[in-house]
């Protein structure tokens, strides 16, 4: 902390772009834990143990209601003790929970290894991310926020090819070992020493219209400021916004969730190779990463509900696009489509909340919200598996997701910013 808080002193620009880059690497390192990556792990590892989908998607349900379970007092933590303590601590289990895996020999302990990284991924990474660059950004905090989208996007693209590579050069247990290196490098160190969690802590103060202004004059210091209005957990729970964004978890979490372990399987079961499934995978992961910094900027002009509202109609494309998969190509233009929608829903929903209630109590919101989401997402992998394990493809599933995904852009439209009075 005296490091960073130094160096926020000396560097020549808004130390909150620091900040960005730690959540940047942190965002990185948790695809380690994501489940585009386990979908290429998940047809050799099938193979070699005899395992359903059912069996290795059930893992990634378990994790994420872990993750549900430890959310509201993450929240809490990040909100008192700032974010930099979650980001590192998560990152070293993460890379504990990959070098276990490649000691697997049993399905129980491919649940107990899988489990502790994507708790970690689920919880306290969505949680401690979001607060960290909130807290820094009131003007452009869409922008900042779509770097970290591009980050995690970053992270989808090379974890699936640096998998691959590994697991045909030598085998899925050097694969999840390559993993664990990429996660432990990128993920510690700079949260470690450069995180910060307010800008009032180190006297600055968080980036806003007025700085923005003001930006070539002297280094101002921390005061009162034009700040947006901040609602507890209980007001936030008393707005119909709040229950709208609820809704969209249920809807759309289930959809990124499910498709993103399932599609290189998918493609697979469509008759394409190993390899192509996961250059697909990473294509759907380039075009997400593109698409954040497209939405984080188009969000300034058309604001978060409308962009929202596309982001979630284009993973319901995306979704109907996979059900006509014959070939190479088909393939590449849905994995290109969806993640055109997956770049905007992870840039565009967390500043959502941010905009609607504020950066002061945050964490704790999250923490009691983050559950729903990461419940609907542990029930997309699921529900896929298992209709696959009984119908033998994923016609079914992918119909029922572009139908969700299809019911969040509609309330999307309703995301509305909440009022609340000066007395409160």
């Amino acid at each position: 902390m005296r490091f960073a808080s130094n160096l926020s002193k000396k560097v020549p620009f808004f130390y909150g772009w620091i900040i960005v880059g730690c959540s940047m690497c942190a965002n990185f390192s948790r695809q380690g834990s994501a489940v585009a990556t386990l979908s290429v792990f998940a047809v050799p590892m099938t193979n070699e143990f005899n395992w359903s989908m059912t069996a290795i998607s059930g893992a990634v349900s378990l994790g994420g209601v872990l993750g549900a379970i430890v959310s509201p007092k993450v929240g809490v933590l990040v909100d008192r003790r700032g974010a930099g303590q979650v980001l590192t601590i998560g990152t070293l289990m993460i890379g504990v929970s990959m070098i276990a895996l490649s000691m697997t020999t049993s399905l129980i302990w491919f649940y107990i290894a899988y489990c502790l990284g994507r708790m970690t991924f689920a919880g306290p990474f969505e949680i401690a991310n979001t607060s960290a660059v909130a807290n820094w950004f009131i003007h452009l905090r869409a922008r900042a926020m779509s770097f970290t989208a591009l980050a995690h996007s970053i992270g989808l693209a090379v974890f699936p090819i640096v998998a691959f590579a590994v697991i045909h050069a030598w085998d899925w247990r050097a694969g999840w070992l390559a993993i664990a290196g990429l996660v432990l490098v990128f993920g510690v160190v700079p949260n470690l020493f450069l995180m910060i969690q307010r800008p009032e802590d180190v006297g600055l103060r968080p980036y806003s219209a007025e700085l923005n202004l003001t930006k070539h004059a002297d280094r101002p210091r921390a005061k009162e400021v034009e700040e947006e209005l901040s609602f507890t957990r209980k007001e936030a729970s008393q707005t119909p916004t709040f229950w709208v964004l609820i809704a969209i978890s249920v809807f759309i979490y289930p959809v990124q969730a499910g498709i993103s372990l399932h599609q290189a399987p998918h493609y697979i079961n469509c008759g394409l190779s190993l390899g192509i499934a996961a250059t697909a995978v990473s294509t759907f992961s380039v075009m997400s990463a593109v698409s954040a910094l497209v939405f984080g900027h188009l969000e300034a002009r058309f604001g978060v509900r409308r962009c929202l509202a596309v982001a979630a109609a284009l993973m319901a494309i995306g979704a109907a696009s996979m059900l006509l998969v014959t070939n190479a190509w088909n393939a590449y233009l849905s994995a290109f489509v969806f993640g055109a929608g997956i770049g905007g829903l992870i840039a565009l929903f967390p500043v959502a909340w941010a905009n609607c209630f504020g950066r002061k109590n945050l964490g704790t919101i999250r923490g009691v919200t983050l559950p729903v989401q990461t419940l609907a997402q542990a029930t997309g992998p699921l529900l896929s598996g298992t209709l696959f394990d009984l119908s033998g493809s994923y016609t079914l599933s992918l119909s029922l997701f572009c139908a969700s995904s299809c019911v969040a852009s509609i309330l999307a439209l309703f995301v509305v910013r909440p009022l609340k009075s000066v007395g409160n």
